[in-house]
């Protein structure tokens, strides 16, 4: 398969909710500054407590972005899909990385250095602006999650999961979205999740499938994932 071009890059970028809008001379600039890599399924891309002085931009695959404690007990941040960002903070200020990031498949990214990314955040403040209010975001989500974390039960978090981020009723589940992962993904044990996944189903509200699970009484899942 042979390697992306920068044109490639730049095409990708236009429509990337950071970069949209930007002139092609600013994305070239960008796409000079930027590096290819390709990662196996289960490789860290970048790891807690390093330091990426970069923004990752993934083309294809899908990664994790999580956090461990020292028992090993992982909590997933999010799930990055292809087309989106990584590691702002690694642009915006010179801290180590928050969180680890996996890939959870065979996964290209271009990693595009901050030198690049800052020079246009002081020639193009748009582009500031569209990172300011991503992070913001991004925050409102974090703040989200922990207060589902401290005062929700699983069987709400997961109700709450399947509602957000089913397309049609329907949450599909590529190889890697096993129960570990979901588990991770609610902050809790693969055990609990099953629980509550087989409640749900017995209850009529889901159908679990392999590779999908159905929402089959969406007002009654919205009543559980309010509680």
């Amino acid at each position: 398969m042979p390697l992306p071009n920068s044109s490639e890059l730049i095409t990708h970028l236009q429509s990337n909710p950071f970069f949209a809008g930007l002139d092609e001379i600013y994305l070239q600039t960008l796409a000079q500054h930027a590096v290819w890599r390709e990662y196996t399924a289960g490789e860290v891309i970048m790891l807690e407590g390093d330091t990426q002085a970069g923004l990752f931009y993934l083309q294809h695959g899908w990664v994790k972005v999580s956090k461990v404690s020292q028992g090993g007990r992982e909590q997933v941040l999010r799930f990055v899909e292809p087309g989106e960002t990584f590691n702002e903070i690694g642009v915006l200020a010179s801290l180590p990385n928050p969180a680890t990031a996996i890939a959870l498949e065979p996964a290209g990214v271009w990693f595009i250095h901050k030198t690049a990314v800052q020079h246009l955040l002081h020639e193009y403040p748009d582009m500031a602006e569209h990172i300011i209010a991503k992070l913001a975001t991004r925050l409102i989500y974090l703040v989200s999650l922990v207060a589902d974390l401290s005062l929700r039960p699983v069987t709400g978090r997961l109700a709450s999961l399947l509602l957000t981020e089913a397309v049609d009723d329907v949450l599909h589940r590529p190889r890697w979205y096993t129960q570990a992962e979901l588990a991770a993904r609610l902050g809790t044990v693969p055990d609990v999740v099953q629980r509550a996944l087989r409640q749900l189903e017995s209850d009529g509200l889901i159908r679990v499938q392999r590779h999908a699970i159905y929402i089959l009484d969406r007002d009654a899942l919205i009543a559980i994932a309010e509680q």
